[in-house]
């Protein structure tokens, strides 16, 4: 159980990395505090986010699941506002790097099955 966690964290590691290099906006100043993202987002997705989704169900319902995008920037969000030497530098940034993430995760999930 441990050792997924931190193969997740590290493709999610791998995701946050890809995001600083493709958007604007979205920093992360040194490796430890790519580490440290990497883990604290790992948690905002365990513990965060689902009570997220459960109170933003209606508005995910009425707008046909795109709600979610919001919700995973604001996770992203919520990690950088935690972790030091992490920042973004608005809504649309945090997007996109959530997007990235997202997609790495995806891909990363289908190659370790």
């Amino acid at each position: 159980m441990i050792m997924r966690f931190l193969l997740r964290a590290a493709v999610a590691a791998l995701g946050l990395w890809l995001a600083t290099v493709l958007v604007s906006g979205f920093a992360i100043a040194t490796p430890g505090s790519l580490v440290l993202a990497a883990l604290v987002l790992g948690v905002c997705n365990a513990l965060v986010r689902p009570v997220l989704l459960i109170l933003t169900l209606p508005i995910t319902v009425v707008t046909l699941g795109l709600f979610l995008l919001v919700v995973n920037a604001a996770v992203v969000g919520l990690t950088a506002w935690l972790v030091p030497g992490f920042t973004i530098s608005g809504f649309v940034p945090a997007l996109l790097g959530s997007l990235i993430v997202s997609v790495t995760g995806w891909i990363g999930s289908i190659a370790f099955k």
